[in-house]
């Protein structure tokens, strides 16, 4: 059947079974010409198709995984959800005159979400407003004070409070929801394990790639191919010999979405060898698509992992440098120079280790050297030295 929207979804549930193979066929390989579409030339088409086998199947997770992410997919819209909420109340403070955002980073983090609620609750008083923060943001108290003018009246205090609540009501249904999706990962806790061992991928990280890819990793012939289906690899428009445009194509969303995420994290580490990876690239590409690249990283990094159930295992941030010591060298040579400063470099001899000799038995080998054969025609009269038996000795 070909993939139309979520119509193929509720025949796809009714007749997936083992012993009956379905393809969900690529849109992309289906597309009819222009003023020559209907349903009918769609259908001989698809069969057409499929009796040529010209069709590639598109990835379709097994039941438990297409659970598993309908719940990760409602997590992140949850997410998403609650921020706008923030940024409703947020606005609706600063409406009134109290930028709490200029002293607080998150004003309905656990230090200074006491505000909203105690102007809720009635409070007017801007010293007893600012006494209400707590933790590390009680130092700021009297630049709170400053950003405190309130002037709440019954209209806005009421609105805040709808905010509020809906606020609280996102908030439990995300902890509800982690909750049972720390239960549907269970049976996957080996390569949960195995996933946290990457760096900048933990608990919801490995969530998401569980839920996006599966745990069978034979759906891909390899990791560039799971990185493409994904959309994290270059795109290649090359017309005359010319590349026109290396824009990466729409991919799964969601996975995008986690792994640039982590992308992001890597470039805050102090070490490594994915955040060696961002620097590099961001020296001559930029930081955006520096971190396109980091996430491709992860991601062929994790289909390997996933396939081959081994942890990670570092390289370390001098990898490249490694490589090729020499240009490295010369590179830091040529910053240096540029500094005002004459350098001049001499390599480091290596100490000699003296080789370990092991006691073996010594045995006598008796070795036959091969008789060599002479190249060229053979001779017809006998070499010079050697009598002809033929001729006579008188």
């Amino acid at each position: 059947m070909e993939s139309t929207g979520v119509y193929w979804m509720p025949v796809w549930n009714r007749l997936e079974d083992p012993a009956f193979p379905l393809l969900l066929a690529n849109p992309q390989q289906l597309k009819a010409l222009q003023g020559r579409k209907s349903d009918q030339r769609d259908a001989k088409r698809i069969a057409e198709f499929l009796q040529d086998q010209r069709l590639d199947g598109s990835f379709v997770p097994p039941t438990e995984i297409r659970q598993l992410r309908i719940l990760t997919r409602h997590r992140v819209s949850l997410l998403q959800q609650r921020n706008e909420v923030h940024n409703q109340i947020r606005d609706l403070l600063e409406r009134n005159g109290i930028k709490l955002s200029s002293v607080a980073s998150d004003i309905m983090g656990v230090s200074c979400q006491r505000i909203p609620r105690a102007i809720v609750d009635g409070e007017a008083s801007a010293e007893r407003l600012s006494r209400k923060a707590v933790g590390k943001l009680r130092k700021k108290e009297g630049e709170i004070k400053q950003a405190m003018k309130p002037g709440f009246g019954s209209f806005y205090r009421t609105t805040l409070k709808m905010f509020l609540e809906h606020y609280d009501f996102l908030s439990k249904q995300l902890t509800e929801l982690e909750s049972t999706i720390d239960k549907a990962v269970l049976p996957y806790a080996e390569q949960m394990v195995l996933l946290h061992t990457i760096p900048g991928v933990e608990r919801i990280a490995a969530w998401q790639l569980i839920a996006e890819l599966g745990v069978d990793m034979s759906v891909f012939p390899d990791g560039e191919h799971c990185a493409s289906w994904a959309g994290l690899s270059p795109g290649s428009h090359e017309s005359a010999g010319v590349r026109q445009s290396g824009r990466t194509k729409k991919g799964n969303k969601y996975l995008r979405r986690v792994l640039t995420q982590s992308g992001w994290a890597n470039s805050h580490r102090k070490d490594g060898y994915l955040r060696a990876v961002f620097f590099r690239i961001k020296a001559r590409a930029g930081a955006k698509k520096a971190v396109l690249a980091v996430a491709h990283k992860v991601l062929v990094i994790a289909y390997s992992i996933l396939k081959t159930k081994e942890p990670y295992r570092e390289l370390g941030g001098d990898y490249f440098d490694k490589l090729s010591p020499e240009r490295t060298a010369q590179r830091l040579m040529v910053r240096i120079a540029k500094l005002g400063f004459d350098v001049e470099i001499k390599r480091r001899p290596v100490p000699a280790v003296a080789p370990v000799v092991e006691a073996v038995s010594v045995v006598e080998v008796v070795v036959e050297e091969p008789v060599k054969k002479k190249q060229g025609r053979p001779r017809k009269s006998p070499p010079v030295g050697i009598l002809n038996p033929e001729a006579s000795t008188s």
